[in-house]
């Protein structure tokens, strides 16, 4: 396999596929080795050591069985396309967790991937480890997704958590930038930008619906209105809620996708959400409301999202060789 990207989450990956490489092979029968890895300061390197400046360059001159893509894409996503489409047109399935490719180019990679008749899978785009899209899309196959709805930003959710009780902003803001919840810059957990590349990722892979970036309204916590602040200086819930509401249910019609602060209702099932935690609450006809909840931080969580996918894309590639 190749891996792109080969900086903390894609480093955890290869680690747990060596240290844990007995386990893996007792429980599922699969062996991995690396052919090749890239990051922007070293370009494609080669198991044999040969280096291209270029990644896309190095992914064409070797061989692999799946691309694993953990890099970190600018917003337009364009870079980590490229190579996902390189891997998906020679046949080679693609396991990413790599967000605006996927939010720019998600329902255009799942149709490629479709029509080499390979996996392209993107679990750990939303929440990390805990599982989401693969649920919304496999474990419901045949529902009609109506509506979602979520807390999808763990640093967000974080400071929040804190504000509640009795920090500030500033001071909730520096201790998730010491824990290493947020970037020493934070603009993308606090004004809104990841949470908006996820509600184009669930339009795309679970509603089937791609969005423009101008179609997602954005209002981060760093602009929290003063009734907003108020309320959480009384200990009241807010939080950063990501939603998609369509006119049409499966996703047609006009679209309301939007990512704001909101003061939750105790009743409400996302003010149960505190600190790290990430949920989406989905409606589908026939069965109604879903909840899908769990941890969504931090590079090890991604990891094991990209891991898992893995081993799903890695079983099916076995069963089709037998």
């Amino acid at each position: 396999m190749w891996i792109v990207g080969f900086g903390t989450v894609g480093r955890w990956v290869a680690n747990a596929l060596a240290g844990n490489a007995d386990e893996i092979a007792a429980r599922y029968g699969l062996t991995f080795s690396v052919v090749g890895h890239a990051t922007r300061s070293d370009g494609f390197v080669g198991v044999d050591g040969s280096r291209w400046e270029n990644t896309l360059d190095g992914l064409r001159a070797t061989e692999a069985d799946v691309l694993i893509e953990t890099a970190a894409s600018p917003v337009d996503g364009e870079e980590g396309a490229a190579h996902m489409r390189e891997a998906l047109n020679r046949g080679i399935p693609v396991v990413t967790s790599n967000k605006w490719p996927v939010a720019q180019f998600g329902t255009e990679l799942r149709d490629l991937a479709r029509e080499r008749g390979v996996a392209f899978r993107a679990e750990s785009t939303v929440m990390s480890g805990t599982p989401l899209l693969g649920p919304l899309t496999e474990g419901l196959a045949g529902a009609t997704p109506i509506s979602a709805r979520g807390v999808v930003n763990a640093t967000a959710n974080s400071i929040l958590t804190e504000m509640s009780e009795g920090a500030s902003y500033r001071d909730a803001l520096e201790a998730a930038q010491t824990a290493g919840l947020a970037e020493p810059d934070p603009s993308a957990d606090v004004d809104g930008h990841d949470s908006v590349a996820k509600a184009m990722i669930l339009s795309g892979l679970v509603f089937d619906r791609a969005l423009e970036l101008e179609e997602v309204e954005r209002r981060g916590i760093s602009e929290l209105m003063p009734e907003e602040a108020a309320v959480l200086a009384s200990g009241g819930c807010v939080r950063e809620v990501t939603s998609l509401e369509f006119s049409e249910s499966g996703g047609r019609g006009e679209v309301r996708a939007q990512v704001s602060p909101e003061v939750i209702e105790q009743a409400d099932p996302l003010a149960e959400i505190d600190g790290t935690m990430n949920c989406v609450v989905t409606r589908s006809d026939p069965l109604g409301e879903v909840r899908i909840a769990g941890p969504g931080a931090g590079p090890q969580l991604a990891g094991q999202g990209v891991l898992s996918d893995l081993i799903r894309v890695s079983l099916d590639l076995a069963r089709q060789r037998t």
